[in-house]
């Protein structure tokens, strides 16, 4: 049998990368338990770590007893070999969350986003601005995530609608890859928060679950075999278009809040439902905790109902298995209103998904955004070690 030339370097960077995630997931690593969790030789282990040490890449963390003989080194690795930037792009604010490579976020700011107008100079000012506060330069950053509001396009990666962000349009991406570097990415804001859901909160170890974001918008981010489901066009998961009985359909989708879904279970129809039953509270979240707090069941029960329209919707034509609700209602609602909307769903639906409350701490775009963005940082550092 002849060998191909290239398979000795190929199992190297398998095993380089194979090495690098486990450091990355278990913590630091002695070159014994390394070679065992890897299923390589001690000296293969040993030669492996020497080669990630001289890339800059490992480094000796500390020491851990043994028996008799000498404390063993433990690896692990350097946080500091790349960086990572994850953004929320609101009409009122930016948030900028940058990490090392181990994930570790070291920086996370919220600024003005200026006018508006020039969102490569409003992005480029807010990233100069987290580094600044990291003290690292920008061109330690490998990879940039920016979560939006809107459509974005698959095929091309550029926004293609936004009703919130109109300056955000078709050559804004070009122009960000220019100033910023190519490692930039676009991606819409609930896809982000479904690989947050995925990574670290209640959608955990589940390859297909949806995230229905209820809040002052109306969100769907599906994730189906462990991989985000966009659509041809990006359209997947505008769920507050979605036609529901009883509320009229839109004449024209240009205008805001016109959806048949958003107008059942957005802010002003939850507002006017919590007047009704005389539940106070200056928004919405306050509302439904208040709620909460003191068992308003007609209330709860009726906003369940509404939210159950659209996971229903949801259920009958994907069948996820699990429906997290997160945005500012679902969080707000938390376990007791996720409870009766999978009642709710229940009574409605042939298929009966588990229906759980986010699990996300802080900001979940940007935890989503991060988490895409040492993805691709990870994929371009870890395959380049022979």
């Amino acid at each position: 049998m002849v060998q191909s030339p290239g398979t000795p370097r190929l199992l190297r960077r398998l095993n380089d990368r194979s090495a690098l995630e486990l450091l990355l997931s278990v913590g630091p690593l002695t070159r014994a338990e390394l070679g065992e969790l890897t299923g390589l030789s001690k000296v293969t282990a040993g030669q492996l770590l020497a080669r990630l040490e001289e890339r800059g890449l490992v480094e000796v963390a500390g020491e851990r007893a043994g028996g008799r003989g000498p404390n063993a080194a433990l690896y692990g690795v350097v946080p500091s070999s790349a960086y990572v930037a994850g953004l929320e792009v609101l009409p009122e604010s930016i948030t900028v969350g940058v990490a090392d490579i181990t994930g570790k976020i070291v920086v996370e700011i919220t600024v003005d986003p200026l006018d508006g107008k020039n969102p490569v100079k409003t992005v480029q000012s807010a990233v100069q601005r987290a580094c600044a506060s990291a003290q690292i330069e920008l061109g330690q950053l490998r990879s940039f995530v920016i979560g939006t509001r809107g459509v974005v396009d698959p095929a091309t990666g550029d926004v293609r609608f936004s009703l919130d962000l109109p300056g955000w349009h078709v050559g804004v991406l070009d122009n960000l890859r220019r100033t910023l570097g190519a490692s930039v990415t676009i991606e819409n804001d609930v896809n982000l928060v479904a690989l947050a859901e995925h990574r670290y909160g209640a959608a955990t170890g589940q390859d297909d679950f949806a995230v229905v974001w209820a809040g002052i918008g109306q969100g769907l981010g599906v994730m189906l075999g462990g991989r985000l489901h966009r659509g041809i066009s990006g359209g997947a998961g505008e769920i507050g278009w979605l036609p529901v009985p009883g509320q009229p359909l839109p004449t024209d989708v240009s205008q805001p809040k016109s959806g048949s879904y958003q107008r059942l279970v957005g802010h002003d129809a939850l507002e006017e439902l919590a007047a009704l039953h005389g539940v106070p509270g200056r928004t919405v979240p306050d509302q439904l905790r208040t709620a909460v707090a003191r068992n308003s069941e007609s209330y709860l029960d009726e906003v369940a109902t509404r939210l159950a329209v659209g996971v229903a919707a949801i259920s009958v034509v994907l069948d996820p298995g699990l429906v997290v609700l997160s945005g500012d209602v679902g969080r707000a609602g938390g376990e007791v209103l996720a409870a009766k909307v999978e009642q709710a769903v229940a009574r409605v639906c042939p298929t009966r998904p588990r229906v759980v409350t986010t699990g996300v701490t802080g900001n979940p775009v940007l935890r989503g955004a991060l988490v895409a963005a040492l993805e691709q940082a990870r994929e371009q550092v870890f395959s380049d070690t022979v």
